[in-house]
């Protein structure tokens, strides 16, 4: 799956490529947590680019954890980032076995175990970002399909996120769709991560 449109100018293509190298990096809300310990646990977020072989496009494996515990990630998931002019459309994905696969975000040796087949795509999930000045704002996609049961309750993700050169702030819930109620996520507001490494140098640009 190419990651651009063999129709769209090339200073269109420089929009997926720059969201792409914002994105490229490990973020701490560590200033976060240690402001608001209660509220706020110490987290770590990774997204580390895959081979250009993996999607024939630009591709990020991602993983978040608590800083304690580099090894147990709470949540993992593939991307492919796709150019469609005004915007760039993010497939997700999810990893079979996840686990053996923890750690990739900060062991290239782990990621380069991960293959196309242990992936599946989590239709109607997909995030779309757009540019405004310096910042990407992404949210996902139209529809409230994006189904996610905890608690034992059906809900729809509703994600808001915003990415500069240096910060990552981002804010998930989950929503009841019987009543509007928020049934997870955070109650307080987003978490707000700032750039400790960048990984844009891994970027299989040179395919572009």
């Amino acid at each position: 799956m190419l990651t651009t449109d063999s129709n769209s100018p090339q200073k269109e293509d420089s929009l997926l490529i720059e969201l792409a190298k914002v994105m490229a990096g490990d973020f701490s809300n560590q200033q976060q947590s240690l402001a608001d310990s209660r509220n706020y646990a110490h987290i770590r977020v990774f997204f580390r680019p895959l081979p250009w072989e993996f999607f024939h496009g630009i591709g990020f494996y991602s993983e978040q954890v608590y800083d304690y515990d580099l090894w147990t990630p709470y949540r993992q998931g593939i991307h492919c980032l796709v150019d469609r002019g005004e915007d760039v459309y993010i497939e997700n994905y999810s990893l079979k076995d996840a686990m053996v696969y923890a750690g990739a975000g900060h062991n290239r040796d782990i990621l380069q175990t991960i293959s196309p087949e242990c992936i599946e795509r989590r239709y109607n999930c997909s995030m779309v970002f757009k540019q405004d000045g310096d910042t990407f704002y992404g949210g996902v996609e139209p529809g409230n399909k994006c189904l996610i049961t905890k608690k034992g309750i059906e809900t729809y993700l509703v994600s808001d996120v915003e990415i500069t050169q240096t910060t990552w702030v981002s804010w998930d819930r989950g929503i009841n769709p019987a009543t509007g109620e928020q049934v997870w996520g955070s109650a307080k507001g987003p978490l707000k991560f700032e750039k400790k490494a960048s990984f844009a140098s891994e970027l299989p640009l040179s395919n572009m």
